[in-house]
């Protein structure tokens, strides 16, 4: 995870971006859905085997993530609502981009590459769901060395050097660490959880749970 100060810097210069657009209506939700639509087409750059320009438009897309944030806070327009279509909108860009990288090894045959793919994807899955649990728990779960910022970073570069390269060596270099860096994210929350919630009595444990704790345990 990015240091506090990196993290306060990107903040700022964002909100200093979006603050011309306040007056003019924008809402986040419309920034929100325009970086969807662009990680949409980066993901059909990615398939027709573009990996440097489809680096480069993942940095772009990327940047909406701050901006939908930042321009919510500029203009006051926060709203669960907001959040959730964030939420939602960043879980199928991750996998619209990962599902082009499925298809562009696919088509060259390269079955290992397409199961590293997966297991990406898997940890991915992880990180949110880990997170989206522990918000239940009333838990703020944001700790970890791989939230979605860094992810994007480090398939990027992958990316842009691979089209450079003129092969995708850079780009399985990238998954690979992507691979070990989610998984470890997601144990990393699983434990902070852990932790969080250490030591909590839980006085009705002989008796038999409650329907809102078996809903849970099923969902």
């Amino acid at each position: 995870m990015f240091p506090k100060q990196v993290q306060l810097w990107a903040r700022r210069l964002a909100e200093r971006l979006v603050k011309p657009l306040a007056p003019s209506g924008l809402t986040p939700n419309a920034v929100t859905v325009v970086g969807f639509i662009l990680n949409i087409l980066t993901a059909v750059i990615l398939a027709s085997g573009h990996l440097s320009i489809g680096g480069i438009f993942l940095f772009v897309s990327g940047l909406f993530d701050l901006l939908d944030g930042a321009l919510a806070r500029v203009t006051g327009q926060h709203s669960d609502f907001g959040a959730f279509l964030d939420s939602i909108l960043d879980r199928y860009s991750e996998a619209a981009i990962l599902l082009a990288l499925i298809y562009v090894f696919t088509i060259h045959g390269e079955t290992a590459q397409v199961l590293l793919v997966y297991i990406v994807a898997i940890g991915s899955i992880m990180i949110s769901y880990a997170r989206a649990r522990a918000g239940a728990l009333r838990i703020d779960c944001k700790v970890g060395i791989a939230p979605r910022p860094e992810r994007v970073l480090i398939l990027g570069f992958g990316l842009l050097l691979s089209g450079f390269l003129g092969h995708a060596t850079t780009t399985v270099a990238a998954l690979i660490i992507l691979a070990l860096l989610t998984h470890i994210t997601a144990m990393q929350r699983l434990h902070y959880v852990w932790r969080q919630t250490e030591g909590q009595k839980n006085p009705g444990s002989s008796a038999q749970p409650s329907t809102k704790a078996r809903e849970s345990r099923i969902s």
